[in-house]
């Protein structure tokens, strides 16, 4: 169970990671009507539902795992707390990458994308 604990923490400790960098939105969302009619029943059901699925694509370079702390509660359930350290120099570089690669983005915008990314690489490693 101690496993199992460890993995959801570490697994919840990379989605926060990642939503941070980049994340979207799926909303759907289902009407359903339904009439019954008869001799005694003239009914009619309705139905809404709407899911909202959060999506996150990153991909997260350099993480490093400085700790983990393992708790069992009087419950006996377990409680893992991690902590997750992503460099912001590694991560910018990323992005920069990832701009390089996007065909969307036009050439002056690169550029410009660029020049941002470079200051704030620059601004990570001097603070380092």
């Amino acid at each position: 169970m101690d496993g199992i604990a460890q993995s959801q923490a570490e697994l919840k400790a990379r989605q926060s990671i990642a939503q941070q960098v980049q994340t979207h939105f799926e909303v759907v969302t289902d009407d359903y009507q339904r009439s019954v009619t008869g001799e005694h029943v003239d009914d009619a059901m309705a139905r809404f539902e709407t899911l909202a699925r959060e999506i996150t694509r990153t991909q997260l370079t350099d993480l490093r795992n400085l700790g983990s702390e393992k708790y069992l509660t009087e419950a006996g359930a377990y409680t893992v707390y991690v902590a997750f350290e992503i460099k912001k120099s590694s991560m910018y570089r990323h992005m920069k990458k990832q701009a390089k690669l996007d065909a969307k983005i036009s050439k002056q915008s690169l550029k410009e994308i660029e020049a941002l990314l470079d200051l704030e690489i620059q601004k990570a490693e001097n603070a380092e």
